[in-house]
């Protein structure tokens, strides 16, 4: 029987290669194209993404030879396909016969036909077209030994993720009634009563458009979720035919990394390999550090499973305001990244530069000057060294901290107006936290709030607006075993239907944190608030007493003699009392901007302030808590905190957990580990433009072939090493061994 666990991409390498459109160009093209394929490395091409009006011209009409011949000519050159559905787009002949097709904005104007993606995801017609394409190219091309992978579709959500036309508005009717069972269901989730805006009908129900005012909070939330599930179903439409005629071929599409419209999770379910479209911003020298958060997600989709990026530029790409090339180096240092970071292989968008349309001036693999072009120059260099790397092929990335990432609190602290705060954005600060511990040197994997947890020592949650029991208690359960659980502002707000919970938030998380928010206190604009953090001795003396205290009174041993010995802890024990009051005294924590986002919170006994906020009316109150809970502990941060202070807050929460953590950082720093059963292979990368020396595991080999003095390496600008030692307890940590310049060069 063939599953999700056997249906495997055909490949027996790391891929490389890219989207190729060869009905672009001659066939007298295709052969000089296989020729540089094989010269620069290629192993895998993607094909025939758009070509839906090449191969049907007219409806029940195909022409397949000119496919048949590129294929043909591939595979004599070695070459797999990623074989495309040509469902990305829908043909000119389909959009005229069937113009209700056509998606619509919030303002009821229908979208025309000119670009791609014009479909509206709820429409029966272009449902039951893709069913027809994907079913006519698994028969064509189902046993061909070209075919690698199918490609369904293209970019889901990347031009139309939300339609408002009136097949979707029917289509969503159905979504809520299948949600909410019927009309006195969805009234009392949508909290009708406020506004009067009770439903008596369910043809009275609309999509949510322009309003006298503020709009439902729960409808604009419910329209989010079914618009995702929306083109989820369309996704599984093509997916249920290409797994009944080929149920032995690995089915994907390609991700567009942490992309809000869509719920990754929900769509990793559907389908047997990950695959993504990385695009960071060669102009922006911190550009790595959200892809790395990118990548982190897309190795997580499938619990640690190796994945591939599909896409990424070869240099400049062709949609942002001014398109920055990549410097010589760059494209190679990106690629690695990606590689370290879990994927098994590096593809591109495309293979040759296109002459023509919208994306004639975004970069590719074979450039516009041919053989000639700088960009093929390295791709070909790229491609031979790429085949050291084939030991790190499924290997998995090791990662002790995960980041919580939940559509639900994103989709709900962007979708509505009535908020404390529209500044308060769920990616900017899932950026945030990310950034501190990659600064610190940690690879962060991303899951759900309800795990699974196992494996990992931190899990940080930057926000959990929207939460429920079952998460509260999968948080709480990791603690109780000895984790570090760290939880954002705004969290444990409101429940599913956006219901405020009882007692207001911190809600099901309450007993987890030990703290109550009374009220969220968001800081105006222009206004610059500050957290203290108390001494670093004062802390840890009162830790240390009350880890003591709380030991003895728990100990069965100690019997009626446990609360006395608790007591003399607290007080005398090892001095820690006077010790903390010394210290504080001494040692100062830091203060840091708050430019954001404050709470007024009361802490629940057994909860110990970490830092307070030093301005403004919360003046004296507590920022940041800590509570024990079992043999671990929650945090609580009910500020947004500048980098500084995000790093500073990070790295009392690592030495709290037993985890490493680099003393010294440099944004250009990046160490991810992958292994294998019996081998770490740890990939250093150098972003930045000077040189960085960071220390080794002594006996290290590196497999680009890099050179080494003792327990030092030096990476030149865009450097890479990848580091082969015994598999150890630990990954290896990698820090800085002496100061650089490599900061003030960008």
């Amino acid at each position: 029987m063939t599953d999700a666990t056997t249906r495997q991409i055909r490949l027996d390498a790391l891929a490389y290669g890219g989207d190729y459109n060869p009905d672009q160009w001659p066939e007298a093209t295709w052969q000089e194209d296989a020729r540089l394929m094989r010269e620069a490395g290629v192993n895998l091409v993607s094909l025939p993404v758009f070509s839906w009006p090449q191969l049907e011209p007219r409806p029940g009409e195909y022409d397949w030879g000119w496919l048949d011949r590129v294929i043909d000519v591939l595979w004599d050159a070695g070459i797999r396909i990623d074989l495309a559905t040509a469902t990305a787009t829908p043909p000119s002949w389909l959009i005229r016969s069937h113009p209700e097709m056509l998606p619509c904005d919030a303002e009821g104007r229908r979208l025309e036909f000119g670009s791609r993606q014009a479909y509206c995801p709820s429409s029966p017609v272009w449902r039951e077209h893709v069913a027809r394409m994907a079913r006519a190219m698994a028969e064509r091309y189902g046993d061909h030994p070209a075919l690698a992978l199918w490609h369904v579709s293209n970019e889901y959500g990347d031009h139309v993720s939300r339609c408002w036309c009136p097949e979707s508005a029917a289509h969503f009717r159905r979504w809520l009634e299948a949600r909410y069972g019927d009309l006195d269901g969805l009234n009392e989730a949508w909290g009708v009563n406020v506004w009067g805006q009770r439903y008596t009908t369910w043809e009275h129900i609309e999509p949510p458009r322009r309003a006298t005012g503020p709009i439902n909070p729960t409808q604009l939330l419910d329209f989010e979720r079914f618009s995702s599930d929306a083109l989820l179903e369309l996704f599984r439409i093509e997916v249920d035919v290409l797994r009944a005629v080929t149920p032995e071929i690995a089915v994907t599409t390609n991700f567009m990394s942490l992309l809000r419209d869509l719920d990754y999770w929900r769509f990793a379910e559907a389908e047997d390999l990950v695959t993504d479209d990385a695009y960071p911003d060669p102009a922006d020298p911190r550009a790595h550090v959200p892809a790395a958060l990118n990548y982190g997600l897309m190795r997580s989709l499938k619990a640690g499973q190796p994945w591939l990026l599909l896409e990424q530029a070869a240099s400049a790409v062709s949609w942002r305001d001014v398109n920055v090339p990549k410097a010589p180096g760059r494209m190679r240092l990106d690629s690695l990244q990606a590689i370290a970071h879990g994927s098994d292989g590096a593809m591109f968008f495309q293979w040759r530069q296109a002459k023509y349309g919208q994306e004639k001036f975004h970069s590719a693999m074979l450039g516009h000057r041919g053989e000639a072009s700088r960009t093929f120059q390295e791709t070909k260099a790229f491609g031979a060294e790429l085949q050291r790397l084939a030991p790190v092929r499924g290997t998995r990335v090791r990662a002790r901290v995960a980041l919580v990432v939940d559509w639900d609190s994103w989709w709900g602290t962007s979708a509505a107006e009535s908020l404390p705060s529209q500044r308060l954005g769920w990616l900017e600060q899932a950026r945030a936290w990310h950034a501190a511990l990659h600064a610190l040197g940690q690879t962060v994997d991303t899951v759900r709030a309800t795990g699974p947890l196992d494996g990992y020592d931190l899990v940080v949650v930057p926000n959990l607006y929207i939460a429920d029991a079952a998460q509260a208690a999968g948080l709480a359960d990791f603690a109780a075993r000895g984790g570090r659980v760290v939880v954002g502002p705004f969290s444990g707000v409101v429940d599913a239907t956006e219901k405020v919970h009882d007692g207001g938030a911190p809600g099901p998380l309450r007993e987890l944190l030990g703290v109550e928010v009374d009220e969220q206190w968001p800081v105006p604009d222009g206004v610059a608030e500050h957290v203290r953090f108390a001494g670093r001795g004062a802390r840890s003396a009162y830790s240390a007493a009350g880890r003591v205290a709380r030991s003895a009174y728990r100990d069965p041993s100690t019997g009626e003699e446990g609360l006395d010995t608790a007591l003399r802890a607290y007080s005398t024990g090892g001095e820690g009392l006077d010790t903390a009051l010394r210290a504080d005294s001494t040692d100062d924590g830091g203060e840091y901007a708050n430019p954001v986002w404050g709470e007024w919170i009361e802490l629940h006994d057994g909860t110990d302030a970490v830092a307070h906020y030093a301005s403004g009316e919360l003046d004296g109150r507590a920022a940041i808590t800590r509570r024990p809970r079992g043999d671990g502990a929650a945090w609580y941060v009910s500020c947004v905190l500048e980098p500084d202070g995000m790093i500073a807050l990070f790295r009392e929460v690592l030495a709290d957990v037993g985890l490493p953590a680099r003393a010294r950082t440099d944004i250009h720093l990046e160490a991810v580990t992958r292994s294998d059963d019996t081998t770490d292979y740890t990939f250093v990368l150098n972003h930045g433009r000077g040189e960085l020396t960071v220390d080794v595991p002594e006996g290290a080999h590196d497999l680009l072939g890099g050179i080494r003095t003792g327990d030092r390496l030096t990476l030149p600008r865009f450097g890479a090493a990848v580091l082969a030692t015994p598999r150890a307890g630990a990954a290896p940590f990698i820090t800085l061994s002496e100061p650089t310049d490599s900061r003030s060069t960008d």
